[in-house]
């Protein structure tokens, strides 16, 4: 980065009747080794460089590249990854049903991406971190008694979920990534099953 922040110093800027070409490299070359970043992260690391060019110019620097300029582009390297390690992912999400008897209950699910199986944890009233826990540790000893090669774990920042439930995955292996704020693409498959077990439940009541 240091040769980087030598080469934007040395080239007038564009503001100041500078080289569009060595704006351009920079631009292309931020973009190539940062895919997850869209044109305004580019054009906010531009001005922490000095580099003083509109947010229209860097996406029109993308866009003549054949590179998606906006912040997509990060949601696309999500689903690539999705796809290149299916069948080492797994997604949990807990989600809420209401008994016959009026009560609440939170159920604990996780669903492997590769073949849709669907794992049910467990259902409580309370779902207390010890509890929680306890159904990690469920889950570890169930992947290991068949054989899972589970590397990977999506899952929201429900508060719901305590830090013993990520150490215990990852004792066994399994690294815990969280969904982005608001991004429940990122956890999507999770979320259609969700929405398909509900819907399926109201209709059948």
């Amino acid at each position: 980065m240091q040769q980087t922040r030598y080469d934007c110093w040395c080239a007038r800027r564009p503001s100041c009747g500078g080289t569009l070409r060595s704006v351009r490299a920079l631009v292309l070359r931020l973009a190539r080794e940062n895919s997850s970043w869209g044109y305004r992260r580019i054009h906010g690391e531009l001005l922490v460089l000095g580099i003083k060019v509109a947010p229209s110019t860097v996406w029109e620097i993308l866009r003549d590249a054949g590179i998606d300029p906006v912040p997509q582009r990060n949601s696309q390297t999500w689903a690539t990854f999705r796809r290149a390690q299916a069948d080492a992912i797994l997604a949990a999400d807990f989600f809420e049903v209401v008994t016959l008897t009026g009560a609440r209950m939170y159920v604990l699910a996780v669903i492997e991406h590769a073949s849709r199986r669907v794992r049910i944890l467990g259902a409580t009233a309370h779902p207390s971190a010890a509890w929680v826990a306890q159904a990690a540790r469920n889950l570890a000893i169930d992947l290991d008694d068949t054989g899972h090669t589970a590397r990977y774990l999506i899952r929201d920042r429900d508060g719901k979920f305590p830090a013993l439930f990520d150490a215990i995955l990852a004792d066994a292996g399994v690294k815990t990534i969280l969904s982005g704020v608001r991004m429940p693409r990122m956890n999507s498959i999770m979320e259609r099953w969700i929405q398909a077990a509900a819907t399926n439940c109201w209709t059948e009541h």
